[in-house]
């Protein structure tokens, strides 16, 4: 699994990488099936009016699921940055406005078949490969870290519950967003461990930011060197690690999370946990 992609300063999650993949792979394939030269562009539009359906959709049905987390404040339902998506729904509406569309203008079946068929595997075939295989830690459980007053600490001790662990810094605009949907989260759910693990900043300045934005959060630790974010995320920040109760990693998002998004992925957490 490669969660994000770096290109320079440039840190892509892997999540995104993969639909711009089943895009270019759907329109070239719709292009190279299509017989009818005369009628190329408007297949071309077709499958960006699918593919803009299907993320509308895909967005509505998640911020109805979790409307409550939107609702204090609504206007979060437009940052998509929270990664905040229904797949299945989505999908399926961008393959009925496609197949509706296909009909009412006659366009070329082959070709605007083959490209969904080939974005939606690729999508698929994608999801499959980032999702990660739950398996034990090792080199995170012995990760050199320590408390605020430099002390030393381990994240094995978090073993036997499931555990969340952020990766963060103070100087990075989406961890410090995503703060109160962290702190509000920790607070509802004792039966998670919350973990909080600074990346490579001293630890005046890790105080400093805590008592001034984040005076309640628990468990924050320091990995000095950002050996995580270098493991886990290809130093791409924030990065959000989820593990099951024996220290397996079970999920992992690199970027940020809302209150919403992370609830989604807690409530996977959770019911993983209760299979294993």
């Amino acid at each position: 699994m490669t969660p994000a992609i770096r290109i320079g300063p440039l840190v892509i999650p892997s999540e995104l990488a993969v639909l711009i993949a089943a895009i270019a792979v759907g329109l070239l394939a719709a292009r190279l099936l299509n017989r009818q030269r005369d009628t190329a562009n408007e297949v071309s539009a077709l499958l960006w009016q699918a593919l803009i359906a299907g993320l509308l959709v895909a967005r509505l049905a998640f911020v109805w699921q979790y409307r409550d987390h939107y609702l204090p404040d609504p206007i979060k339902m437009l940052d998509v940055r929270d990664a905040g998506w229904n797949g299945v729904a989505g999908l399926a509406a961008a393959w009925l406005y496609a197949v509706i569309a296909m009909f009412r203008r006659s366009l070329p079946r082959a070709a605007m078949l083959g490209g969904l068929v080939l974005a939606s595997a690729v999508w698929f075939g994608g999801g499959r490969w980032l999702a990660p295989t739950p398996q034990a830690q090792p080199a995170l459980a012995a990760l050199p870290v320590q408390q605020i007053d430099g002390a030393p600490a381990a994240l094995s001790a978090f073993q036997g519950k499931p555990t969340v662990i952020n990766l963060w810094a103070s100087w990075c605009p989406p961890c410090r967003r995503e703060m109160p949907a962290f702190a509000t989260a920790q607070a509802a759910n004792p039966d998670v461990n919350f973990v909080f693990l600074n990346q490579a900043e001293a630890p005046p300045v890790v105080a400093k930011f805590l008592e001034q934005h984040a005076p309640s959060l628990h468990n924050v630790l320091l990995d000095a060197a950002g050996e995580a974010s270098r493991q886990f995320s290809n130093r791409g920040l924030p990065a959000t690690l989820f593990l099951d109760a024996q220290g397996r990693l079970v999920d992992l998002r690199v970027g940020e999370l809302s209150t919403a998004s992370l609830a989604q992925r807690l409530e996977s957490l959770q019911a993983a946990d209760k299979v294993n």
